[in-house]
């Protein structure tokens, strides 16, 4: 979850008063800010709102940050589907990357699902499936990062191209339903085939008629 921190600046010798505005920042990054604030005597009704805009008070932010402790948090996930045409099967892979209880964690899943039209509607599938995956794994309310090396999935769910086709358009908004079911703000990134390694070989695993499902304990050298 991100927060942007809202505050009245009052100036020492004079009476005008001032609205500011914070750009948004982490939830620990905006504690210390207001209690930086606080220590100048130069501010007055700090206020936190998160990207929903909905308010917070420093109570209820120390007991998110305790609660997100034992929760996943810090997450990114990379996403793939692969697509055959004779079969309009589809084979959806992710590894989801993310931190709990102060150890790093991978996990990892693959699927293959039918009636699929072509590449792009791979793509999205695969997107809607890791946020099944988020659902099942507990992640919820807070930003997530999700890399794809799918063009027109990074720069349709990004907002930047319009999508016309009705089958994308029923795709992205059962993804936008279920991120907002969740409170989930997702960050989409373009990466290179060569840095989505993972989840393309998932996929390809996927249509091969081989599943996996697993998570793992990161270590420093993994």
């Amino acid at each position: 979850m991100n927060l942007r921190l809202d505050w009245v600046y009052k100036h020492p010798k004079r009476t005008a008063r001032h609205q500011m505005i914070s750009d948004y920042m982490s939830v620990n990054e905006a504690l210390l800010l207001e209690e930086d604030l606080i220590k100048t005597g130069r501010s007055v009704h700090c206020q936190f709102f998160d990207e929903d805009d909905t308010s917070w008070t420093r109570k209820e932010l120390l007991t998110f940050l305790k609660k997100m402790e034992t929760e996943p948090h810090q997450v990114k996930a990379y996403v793939d589907g692969g697509y055959h045409k004779e079969t309009s099967e589809a084979g959806l892979g992710m590894a989801i990357y993310y931190e709990q209880n102060g150890q790093k964690w991978r996990f990892r899943v693959n699927e293959r699902i039918d009636g699929i039209e072509d590449n792009n509607e791979a793509e999205y599938a695969a997107l809607a499936y890791v946020f099944t995956m988020f659902e099942h794994l507990g992640i919820h309310h807070q930003s997530v990062t999700i890399y794809t090396d799918s063009k027109t999935l990074y720069h349709q769910m990004s907002g930047e191209w319009p999508c016309y086709e009705e089958t994308l358009i029923r795709w992205a908004d059962r993804i936008e339903n279920k991120a907002k079911q969740l409170g989930l703000n997702p960050t989409y990134s373009f990466i290179g085939r060569h840095l989505n390694k993972e989840a393309d070989q998932l996929a390809s695993q996927a249509l091969e008629g081989i599943f996996i499902e697993g998570k793992k304990e990161q270590t420093k050298k993994g």
